[in-house]
């Protein structure tokens, strides 16, 4: 048998043959990692430089995906393996398998959600959580693909996708080839395991996308259903466009717009859904309170008016670096300091309620509008409030 003898059949369904002149561990190739493979990893599973480039001749059975890559196999690569292809060529793991320590997180980003797969080998550092370490380094999958594979609609298939977009490290010296753009960052964010697959977090993966797209339709389709499906919240997506400084793009601030108002809308809706299960009374909602004969005191999203509490969601996006001195930032937290003291003048109890609190701990925040409806049994009577429709 030859170097050009196939060491499986049709693509994408690989099988084991056996071959004198490989190492056992390589005969078969059900597993991805051993279908794309890189120069070094190839040598160090005993296959020379030298045997490489023969089996990648033409009419051979092996060739180059991407420099310094090489699929063991002839025809299409699959989705699977263009992922693989892209994190090895990104992260151009040694022969030996040793990795340089990960970034540290950025931006506050967590563990991985509970819909994605248990942590897997293939990505992360693994360093000091006793997993293996990751043979693509710190490299992960972001933009359209990161978007496929968290299971948007509204991004195209991976197959579809003319290149990947791979996060890298600023200082890695490598270049985007064909198939292949490299996005580079001075802090990555922590990576999320899909199917063995570092993955950037929706909000960073939604950030990378909306950079390359230039149409209102597409970047608003995938920021609404970043939010109506629950991929995350609108603040975080916010806070890394304008972290990314895309919010000075037009159509970004278009959808940015109904990615807002469809944040509020799920807000409001938790908000609904908290009351009915934890069995609170029922407030009057979305209401404009003004003084009888005096001006507008503002409008709160629920009022209890026998009680005089009321709840306002803080749905205002997060503003990444902004200093209490800047004028618009000092503006808007005294705008909200006035209204707030209003309310409260006129014996009103204001409860602020973001949406991660009512995301994460809905029972928490139920038990602090409890309290605020009880404790005003022995309050003051408030002053005489008007409540109007908002």
């Amino acid at each position: 048998m030859n170097h050009n003898a196939p060491l499986f059949g049709r693509p994408g369904r690989p099988r084991s043959i056996p071959h004198p002149s490989l190492p056992p561990d390589l005969r078969d190739l059900r597993d991805v990692r051993l279908r794309v493979m890189s120069l070094p990893q190839l040598r160090a599973h005993g296959v020379s430089a030298a045997e490489t480039s023969a089996r990648c001749r033409p009419g051979g059975a092996w060739q180059q995906h991407l420099p310094g890559v090489y699929l063991l196999h002839q025809g299409p690569p699959t989705g699977e393996e263009r992922l693989h292809g892209a994190l090895l060529y990104a992260g151009r793991p040694t022969a030996s398998g040793t990795v340089l320590p990960a970034q540290p997180a950025a931006r506050g980003y967590g563990a991985p959600s509970g819909r994605l797969g248990p942590t897997d080998p293939g990505g992360g550092s693994g360093e000091g959580t006793g997993e293996a370490p990751s043979p693509y380094r710190d490299a992960m999958i972001t933009g359209l693909a990161a978007l496929a594979l968290h299971g948007f609609a509204a991004a195209p298939s991976l197959l579809a996708l003319d290149r990947l977009d791979v996060l890298v490290p600023r200082t890695r010296r490598l270049r985007s080839v064909p198939g292949v753009r490299l996005v580079r960052s001075a802090a990555l964010p922590r990576a999320q395991q899909i199917t063995g697959v570092p993955v950037a977090p929706v909000p960073r993966a939604l950030t990378d996308a909306v950079a390359a797209l230039g149409d209102s339709p597409s970047v608003r389709l995938l920021l609404t259903e970043a939010v109506r499906t629950r991929h995350c919240e609108p603040g975080a997506v916010v806070s890394e466009l304008n972290h990314a400084r895309l919010l000075s793009r037009p159509h970004v601030v278009d959808a940015v717009d109904s990615l807002l108002a469809e944040g509020r809308a799920i807000a409001e809706d938790r908000l609904y859904r908290m009351v009915s299960a934890h069995g609170l009374p029922a407030p009057i909602w979305n209401v404009d309170l003004r003084l009888s004969d005096g001006p507008p005191l503002g409008g709160v999203d629920a009022y209890w008016p026998e009680h005089a509490v009321a709840v306002e969601l803080d749905t205002r996006p997060p503003r990444p670096g902004a200093r209490p001195q800047d004028p618009a930032e000092r503006a808007e937290w005294a705008r909200c300091a006035r209204k707030r003291e209003r309310l409260e003048e006129c014996g009103i109890t204001v409860v602020h309620i973001t949406p991660r609190k009512l995301r994460d701990g809905a029972e928490q925040q139920a038990t602090v509008v409890r309290s605020a409806l009880l404790n005003a049994a022995g309050r003051e009577p408030a002053a005489r409030v008007v409540v109007l429709p908002r």
